[in-house]
């Protein structure tokens, strides 16, 4: 064959007569995206992805099947051709009836991959279960102790019968690893030579610091709190979360060379200009430590407390005096903590007073329910008007008694007052527990106008060059911790881009997703969750003791098997959702009725999925040209076309046991080895 010359990108590439576009340019590494190209098979030019743009020619050309000529000018990424690989793009994915990631994974705000580590724990393998929750979650021991489990809430497993308890099976995960001698330990990156100060030691800080180390950088964590660990340590009690759980997992990120510094407070032990002149980057992550006030009169008398507050002291081993008739405004989990750990601290009336009723209550089910059963009285539609004392002291809680009026913003119900109904509670002290506050002192940046630091969504920056911020301190306030940790991991991988000489901005990525109902999951065995029992009430109410010791190993992999696997077994390796994150593109534009198809398995070993079919042939053509058995074949016309196999004997089905060539060449997760 004859040499031929041609510019590629700017390249000047030589190749052979014969030879394609995508050919010569993949000997160059220069990446020209496909979907329907195999090597093992011949050119075919169907999903039109690969199209590029030459010079002189009015149209696009299918790198895959065009025969490069000498003296051709190339352009792979001009902005007709990206233009159309959107629209082909967009297209697919417009009928693509196909989950990438399932719910759980979704709904997680730290985007760990829930079903692969369950599926791992299923398997009995917790040590690469805790690998694949660590990618994404530095303290999944506390997490899994802690967690309100959103992913749970959208578990298609409650379609079945009951969601599976993911956080429960990352807690016996994430326990049974924590002091084995062969753990998991995470790789580092060659040192960077780039300082990097976090201030603030709490989930989101911890976090930060955790993947910056890993990535090479030198790490220091400065927190104004005598240890690390911020609200896990000094807002959630020791029955929720026992505090050497977290030095544990503290003890780890500190061993990825992170520097932990503690008692030192910006504003007062070191100024903030000061701070940030020793680093390359700083992120602000110090948390939400004031208490919302109450709002009413008679707030200001001894005997009021914030909830935060009065937690914190009990954390520091010097608790508040709260007298034997405690109430507990508010319906969070704060509240649930208040109420318990009151409780635990010898009062004999603890009431929670909140303005709707049980069902609007943003606390988890369980934690309501545990503390019913610990004795707290529960005050719904009720809400404070005053506070009563004498002598400075409290001594009675006016309440407001409420209705239920119309849904607010957040969906629930909005309370209105019964005009001149109310009763008063005879109590020796109020915790208020609606809500806490950032309180951005001693920091030179710029704020929101609720008095939060302002922070770019997509690069966590702060108006100050080189400073980021994340967590409860920023933008929309306190969240749970887990959201703390999800907006930190994204915004280490930002740091980092900045310390390589760009920022380069946090985007979600594209995923497919399918809608499904109760009836796609009618065939399903019902398995109902296995359920962990708690210590009896009249036990636990007396001491700060774990209220249970969670799963065994037994029951662990007994829950995790019942996991339905709704993320695509294919999506780390998926062309096409690579492609599709490749360029931003918007099905939507082409939204409409999606087909939908069920799944398969007359191919003996290999599972069927229409609904992920993007009819590229590559199936069909390999099997054909490369198995030279000719099993599948498209049937139909138009858009209703579909891939089917063809059957004539049984003896086919087991060449085709022996073969699965069709499912290792499926650009997508269409086809699914099962055996």
């Amino acid at each position: 064959m004859s040499e031929i010359k041609l510019t590629i990108n700017g390249i000047s590439c030589t190749g052979e007569q014969g030879e394609t576009i995508l050919d010569i340019a993949r000997r160059y590494n220069i990446d020209i995206p496909t979907l329907c190209h195999d090597e093992s098979v011949a050119h075919y030019g169907a999903c039109g992805v690969c199209v590029v743009e030459a010079e002189n020619s009015p149209k696009l050309l299918r790198a895959c099947s065009t025969l490069a000529a000498d003296g051709m000018v190339i352009n792979t990424e001009g902005a007709r051709c990206i233009q159309a690989r959107k629209i082909a793009l967009e297209l697919l994915m417009s009928d693509h009836d196909g989950d990438c990631m399932g719910p759980c994974r979704l709904a997680c705000p730290a985007g760990t991959d829930c079903q692969a580590y369950v599926k791992q724990v299923a398997l009995g393998n917790t040590r690469e279960a805790v690998r694949i929750v660590k990618e994404r979650l530095p303290l999944p021991a506390c997490i899994g102790h802690v967690c309100p489990h959103p992913c749970e809430t959208d578990c298609r497993r409650g379609l079945v019968e009951e969601p599976i308890s993911i956080a429960s099976i990352k807690r016996y995960m994430a326990m049974d690893m924590l002091d084995k001698a062969d753990k998991w330990r995470p790789e580092k990156a060659a040192p960077t030579g780039k300082r990097v100060g976090v201030i603030g030691g709490g989930p989101a800080g911890l976090t930060a610091a955790y993947y910056l180390a890993l990535k090479g950088h030198d790490v220091t964590v400065s927190d104004f709190m005598p240890k690390m660990g911020g609200m896990l340590r000094y807002g959630i009690p020791e029955y929720r979360l026992p505090k050497a759980v977290l030095d544990a997992e503290i003890a780890e990120i500190a061993e990825t060379g992170v520097k932990l510094e503690n008692n030192i407070k910006i504003g007062k032990d070191i100024s903030f200009a000061d701070y940030r002149a020793g680093f390359d980057a700083v992120v602000i992550a110090v948390g939400a430590w004031r208490s919302t006030p109450l709002g009413c009169p008679g707030e200001e008398l001894q005997g009021v407390y914030g909830g935060i507050d009065f937690l914190r002291t009990v954390a520091l081993g010097a608790p508040l005096p709260i007298g034997n008739r405690v109430a507990v405004v508010g319906g969070g989990n704060t509240a649930m903590d208040a109420c318990r750990t009151a409780v635990r601290l010898g009062a004999e009336h603890v009431y929670v007073v909140y303005r709707r009723t049980q069902n609007e209550m943003p606390a988890n089910a369980d934690e309501i329910e545990e503390a019913m059963e610990e004795g707290v009285e529960f005050r719904f539609l009720t809400n404070p008007a005053e506070i009563l004392g004498q002598d400075g002291k409290v001594t009675s809680v006016k309440l407001q008694i409420m209705e239920l009026g119309q849904p607010d913003a957040s969906g629930r119900r909005s309370p209105v007052p019964v005009e001149g109904k109310f009763e008063t509670l005879t109590v020796d002290s109020v915790i208020a527990a609606i809500g806490q506050k950032v309180d951005p002192s001693g920091f030179d940046v710029a704020l929101n106008r609720r008095g939060i630091i302002a922070a770019d969504e997509s690069t966590f920056r702060t108006n100050v060059e080189g400073v980021f911020a994340v967590g409860d301190a920023t933008n929309r306030g306190a969240d749970i911790a887990i959201a703390a940790i999800g907006e930190a991991s994204k915004c280490a991988d930002v740091v980092d881009s900045y310390l390589k000489g760009a920022a380069i901005p946090y985007r979600p990525p594209f995923v497919s997703k399918r809608s499904v109902t109760a009836a796609d999951f009618s065939d399903r065995e019902k398995k109902p969750r296995v359920r962990i029992e708690n210590r009896p009430a009249e036990e636990r109410r007396h001491d700060f003791k774990p209220v249970n010791s969670g799963y065994s190993k037994e029951q662990a992999m007994k829950e995790a098997s019942r996991c339905l696997e709704c993320g695509c077994h294919d999506y780390s390796d998926c062309a096409l959702i690579r492609h599709a994150n490749r360029y931003e593109i918007h099905p939507e534009r082409f939204a409409g009725e999606k087909r939908r198809h069920g799944s398969e398995k007359r191919l003996a070993v290999i599972e069927r999925d229409e609904g992920k079919c993007i009819l590229c042939n590559l199936c069909v053509r390999v099997c054909d040209e490369v198995a030279e058995e000719g099993l599948l074949g498209l049937v139909g016309r138009g858009f209703g076309t579909v891939i089917k196999p063809e059957f004539r004997d049984s003896a086919r089905v087991q060449v085709c046991a022996a073969c699965k060539k069709c499912a290792q060449a499926c650009p997508t997760g269409a086809l699914k080895i099962i055996g």
